[in-house]
């Protein structure tokens, strides 16, 4: 029997002729390419990533999905914000150095210097004579005038190669004399003693977790001894029955002492006043100082190596130098933080807790009036990044219900919080006030894609 496929209703085609005929109109690529929107946007992201979209687009509309006339808005809507993965996000934690969100934030100034120097720099050339010059020289003076106490500087690519370097050079077949206490894991499951172990050195530790004292270290020093290690322990506190020795009691054991600081605190700060800073560390007698830039110090990931000419000659001259080298971007958003402007971690530290309640009830009110459940509540800050562990910042914050936390986390603009209490809190102590309009925004796009 012969069977009969009903006409579409609205054209009197089939619907296999409808949706071939749907098929032939959707648009040829070189055509959806010359939008506007998306000649700017292969500018921006690169042309091969433009164009899989624009064929991704073209198969949801083959699909049904969309129709044809839409295949360019699709494929604009579906390019990345972003030629790169990481996203920005408000750091709303009230960890002040958050490590998961890549530390220290940098100043505008450090900001501008990483633009300027993105094409060729003068990195390595005098341009008056024309010559080789020392790489970074500039950046090399800044922190030579932020430090005065060190007679010579050096920079590596983070803070533990700056240590790895310090052991290799003047380590390597000899003893390091560590005290016990003080063998930490620095983070992501890296422990002090692998990496030093791993530099040929030999570690000879002494004392006890909880109490070392200067005839240890004298016990231990023998002609093996390239240095006493001295570790700042980070994200950890040891109270009670204690006792550390300190640096200038250790300069008379005949070796050079090295103080692995770790956050980067250049000089005494008056809210941390226990954190161990450069400049006490070499005054007090410290041969060699370890640090991290993208701490304490506000600036980008690097290793600072402060200390005696002759220990920094060997290490700038050793071979492995030269694999934990700095690159021009990271050379230049140092000197912009140490010569430039306070940096994003200095206002956070310096943040006035009755400013920062005023900002919490001002965002509370705006958003109360667009029907958010959010109130301003007292809130409690810390520095992270293993600085100043055990010290706690006055704060204010939004609170929020729980629920908020995820939808933030991934909005457009993503705002990472924290859980207390079964509320989400967004801590205002590491916001800049102007990212407050974008905070709340935040939290309405989140209420009106419930609303939806």
């Amino acid at each position: 029997m012969e069977q009969r496929v009903a006409a579409d209703p609205k054209d009197g085609s089939t619907p296999d002729a409808a949706g071939a005929d749907a098929r032939r109109r959707i648009p040829r690529t070189d055509a959806v390419l010359r939008d506007p929107r998306l000649l700017e946007a292969a500018g921006r992201l690169g042309t091969g990533r433009v164009k899989s979209a624009v064929h991704r687009a073209q198969q949801r509309a083959r699909e049904g999905a969309v129709p044809p006339e839409a295949v360019a808005d699709t494929a604009v809507a579906l390019l990345p914000r972003s030629p790169v993965g990481l996203r920005p996000v408000i750091n709303a934690t009230g960890v002040l150095l958050h490590t998961n969100l890549g530390r220290a934030p940098l100043s505008a100034a450090a900001r501008q210097a990483v633009r300027d120097a993105a094409g060729p720099t003068d990195v390595e050339l005098d341009l008056g004579t024309g010559v080789r010059a020392r790489r970074g020289r500039t950046a090399l003076a800044a922190l030579r005038a932020a430090v005065p106490a060190a007679p010579a500087v050096h920079l590596v690519n983070n803070g533990a190669a700056a240590l790895v370097l310090a052991a290799t050079a003047l380590a390597a077949g000899r003893e390091i004399v560590v005290g016990r206490g003080e063998l930490v894991e620095i983070g992501d499951g890296f422990r002090l003693p692998d990496l030093l172990v791993s530099t040929g050195a030999r570690l000879r530790e002494v004392g006890t977790t909880n109490r070392t004292t200067v005839a240890d270290y004298a016990e231990a020093v023998g002609p093996r001894t390239a240095f006493v290690l001295k570790v700042h322990p980070s994200n950890f506190r040891i109270t009670g029955f204690t006792h550390a020795a300190d640096v200038a009691e250790l300069t008379d054991l005949g070796v050079p002492v090295v103080v692995d600081i770790g956050s980067g605190l250049l000089a005494r700060h008056p809210l941390l006043p226990e954190e161990p800073d450069a400049h006490t560390q070499l005054t007090a007698g410290a041969a060699l100082v370890t640090a991290s830039g993208d701490k304490l110090l506000g600036g980008p990931q690097c290793g600072l190596l402060l200390g005696r000419e002759d220990l920094i000659g060997a290490l700038s001259r050793h071979p492995l130098a030269r694999a934990l080298r700095v690159d021009k971007l990271t050379l230049a958003a140092l000197e912009a933080t140490l010569t430039g402007p306070a940096t994003p971690t200095d206002e956070a530290l310096a943040a006035d807790p009755a400013e920062l309640t005023r900002r919490a009830e001002r965002l509370a009110a705006l958003l109360r009036a667009d029907g958010a459940d959010v109130r301003a509540v007292a809130s409690e800050a810390t520095v992270g990044g293993g600085g100043a562990p055990g010290v706690t910042l006055p704060s204010a914050a939004l609170s929020l219900p729980e629920r908020y936390a995820t939808a933030l986390r991934t909005g457009p603009v993503p705002v990472v919080g924290r859980l207390e209490a079964g509320r989400c809190l967004l801590d205002l102590r590491a916001v800049p006030e102007p990212d407050d309009a974008h905070l709340a925004e935040a939290v309405r796009s989140v209420e009106g894609r419930w609303a939806t």
